[in-house]
């Protein structure tokens, strides 16, 4: 019987969800930039930045549910910096904290000089994904976050903000019917 959370389901009583530290899910990525992934002047593009914050966030949100994952909202994406053809882009992402169904993801990006190793922080991202049961393709409950340490604790509040302030946009747009000016 799939993990669910805790509840009765026909005859059976499920054992709640044993909760994960963040270490456990966090995950990296690396890639070397090529000439195809850049623009005209010679800096990686951001929709390829885009992509493999995606892909990096997937990873760790994949890795703390232990379930299909499906991207729900990007919240916010920074680019600070670019990264130049050549250069390595490295991609790091965390569990920030975990709802009911879905979970905040937090990616930082960075380049790395070839030459000389220096790094320079790139990008920042916030992207939330839902967790799909494997045979319903439903939302799924996600397994309950352990946070340890003060930034850990940091980012798990700051989490909690953009998620109210994401709920309260997807209401007024709801009320206001902008929905559907797109």
């Amino acid at each position: 019987m799939p993990r669910m959370g805790k509840g009765v389901v026909g005859n059976f009583r499920e054992e709640p969800l044993k909760g994960k530290p963040v270490s456990a899910s966090a995950s990296e990525m690396a890639e070397v930039v090529l000439p195809a992934q850049t623009n005209a002047l010679g800096k990686l593009l951001g929709g390829h930045v885009m992509h493999l914050v995606d892909i990096v966030a997937a990873m760790a949100a994949s890795r703390h549910a232990n379930s299909y994952m499906v991207t729900a909202s990007v919240d916010y994406i920074d680019f600070r910096n670019p990264v130049s053809l050549g250069e390595i882009v490295l991609l790091k992402s965390h569990v920030n904290r975990v709802f009911h169904t879905s979970l905040e993801i937090g990616v930082d990006v960075y380049s790395e000089d070839i030459l000389t190793g220096a790094r320079k922080h790139t990008t920042s991202a916030f992207v939330t994904f839902v967790a799909i049961d494997e045979h319903t393709r439903k939302p799924k409950p996600v397994p309950p976050l352990i946070v340890k340490t003060a930034e850990e604790k940091r980012r798990w509040k700051a989490a909690a903000k953009r998620r109210d302030i994401r709920l309260a946009h997807r209401l007024n747009e709801k009320r206001d019917g902008a929905h559907k000016e797109r």
